[in-house]
């Protein structure tokens, strides 16, 4: 994680994807020659890699999501499998319920599997859902509009946050990739805010990498980011981690105007103390480049996704002090289970109707039943997604409890 030169073991871009990663180079190099002092925060770095106009990775045409090699870096819980969304679903209703409302808002919404499996699975339960999704990328809202335009649902698209809302929010690996702070921890116990430098001519990394070199670099934070930071670990010397105020700062925006209803985050995470665990010293950052994951952001700028992972105490105590409430808090398995995935399972392949011509055909192929049984291993597997990936139940005016964390809350360990 110090330098741009590329690990062994990743495949090499194609030339196009090269070129584009090269033009992303050369802006994020202008932006380090533009600062006071050569130094560029990571935050901003990872903003810019991620989602600089035309050229940041989500803002750019590349292909994303996906589990097919080549084609995709890596692939979420919504594109694994439609019971993903049609779970979820049931969650959603509840609260929509609750509310009194049919609107929907989902963050991010990548290739628009969510939203496919959603919007079915809503009418199926009498909702006919008010739809509305808010990407950041042009490319990936135009993907989002063919994917669903068979669906002739109330979808919009949205450019800015709402001014007021009522209803189910959904945010699916949307904070893990907001850009985060990060930090090291010295042997002297001072606290260095990390940052990505030019390498010196003489340092230069290779062509296939990018034009000119960056290394990662230290300088000392300020007295926010150490206030902020110390109030969640102690200083460990050698100690790196993350700290993402923009999240929490998206959290409390919340708050402004999250009228009545809740917000779904689900992500990978751990609450506080196991976050800044001494034995997580090197912190949580992972970079995905077609399905490899590693550890070094600075290489193939806008061809691979930046993320880390969610301090889940912060995302809730942001909440609280937004004057929202939290609802819930479990492991992806769990709230799956909670929420209908058994029974929605048991219920693949069986007809509608004894009446239907589907009632005489032939159970679903033993090739595709297998995958799907696949793919829910994988949803909520210990060992996979099941426990890594966690959900937060946040908001407002809610008298009932959510059936996603009936049982299993783990709201006493944030």
């Amino acid at each position: 994680m110090t330098s741009s030169s590329p690990p062994s073991g990743l495949p090499l871009p194609d030339p196009d994807s090269l070129g584009h990663s090269h033009d992303v180079a050369r802006h994020l190099a202008a932006a380090i020659d533009a600062t006071p002092d050569g130094f560029l925060p990571f935050e901003q770095w990872m903003h810019l890699a991620l989602y600089a106009p035309g050229l940041g990775y989500y803002a750019a045409g590349s292909a994303k999501f996906g589990g097919d090699l080549p084609t995709g870096d890596f692939t979420t819980a919504p594109e694994l499998t439609p019971l993903f969304g049609q779970t979820l679903a049931q969650q959603v209703a509840q609260i929509l319920g609750i509310a009194g409302s049919v609107q929907v808002l989902e963050f991010g919404a990548g290739s628009g599997a969510l939203a496919s499996a959603v919007i079915p699975a809503l009418r199926r339960l009498g909702i006919e859902p008010e739809y509305q999704i808010l990407e950041v990328s042009a490319d990936l809202r135009q993907r989002q509009q063919a994917r669903l335009a068979p669906l002739q649902a109330n979808v919009v698209w949205l450019d800015s946050l709402p001014q007021a809302f009522r209803g189910c929010v959904l945010a699916n690996e949307v904070l893990d990739a907001m850009p985060a702070t990060l930090f090291r921890w010295d042997e002297d116990g001072s606290l260095a805010e990390l940052g990505v430098r030019l390498c010196p001519a003489t340092e230069q990394a290779s062509d296939q990498a990018m034009p000119r070199g960056f290394k990662l670099a230290g300088r000392p934070a300020s007295n926010a980011l150490r206030a902020a930071v110390s109030a969640r670990m102690p200083a460990l010397p050698g100690y790196c981690s993350e700290i993402n105020l923009q999240a929490e700062a998206w959290i409390s925006q919340m708050g402004n105007w999250l009228e009545r209803g809740a917000a779904l985050l689900i992500d990978y995470g751990f609450p506080q103390r196991e976050y800044y665990h001494p034995q997580r010293a090197e912190g949580t950052l992972m970079c995905h480049f077609r399905h490899h994951t590693h550890t070094q952001p600075l290489i193939y700028p806008g061809l691979q996704d930046i993320t880390t992972h969610v301090d889940f105490t912060a995302m809730a105590d942001a909440a609280l002090a937004a004057g929202l409430g939290v609802y819930g808090y479990t492991s992806q398995a769990r709230f799956l289970m909670n929420a209908g995935l058994p029974a929605l399972l048991a219920h693949q392949g069986q007809p509608e109707s004894q009446h239907s011509p589907a009632a005489h055909a032939a159970p679903i192929a033993a090739a595709a039943h297998a995958s799907m049984l696949s793919a829910i291993n994988k949803l909520t597997a210990e060992s996979e997604m099941g426990e890594l990936f966690k959900v937060l139940a946040i908001g407002r005016g809610l008298d009932q409890p959510l059936q996603g964390f009936m049982r299993g809350d783990r709201r006493d360990r944030l």
